[in-house]
């Protein structure tokens, strides 16, 4: 199946790509979730809005990107949420949280999307996060999570 993906998804491609995909993960996964919508020949003309919108959020240049994580792997990040008493959280940290963290830290601005969790954190203490700031550069630093 043809599809025109409206966000960015690890190993398919970026925002305002047509590629090909097996049926069923468009079908169940990608269109649901908003990732992708069919490919139209109507759908072709917003292709390029997309790749305009991409370009604006987007770190142009490695120089830039690299700049931006040597900004971030100099943070420290704390984020305050409410647990429990064996230190599990009510509910989980989500990329949205982390992002507001780092601009509340003095950190760049970080669209939520880019941020990549390796399992969800569901317990206080410090975790490893990376952010994919440009194709070639990623930063990883440190997130402490305490009780709020």
């Amino acid at each position: 199946m043809k599809i025109i993906l409206t966000h960015e998804v690890s190993g398919l491609g970026a925002a305002g790509d047509v590629v090909d995909v097996r049926d069923g993960y468009a079908r169940n996964y990608l269109v649901p979730r908003g990732f992708a919508m069919r490919w139209t020949k109507g759908g072709e003309k917003d292709v390029e809005q997309i790749r305009r919108a991409r370009k604006i959020r987007e770190i142009a240049t490695i120089e830039q990107a690299n700049e931006v994580k040597s900004r971030l792997e100099g943070l420290n990040v704390r984020l305050s949420t409410r647990a429990g008493e064996a230190g599990r959280l009510f509910g989980s940290v989500t990329p949205a949280d982390i992002a507001s963290a780092i601009k509340a830290a003095g950190g760049p601005d970080v669209d939520k999307r880019r941020i990549e969790l390796g399992t969800p954190i569901k317990t206080l203490g410090a975790h490893q996060v990376s952010v994919r700031l440009h194709a070639d550069v990623a930063a990883k630093f440190g997130v402490e999570v305490v009780a709020a």
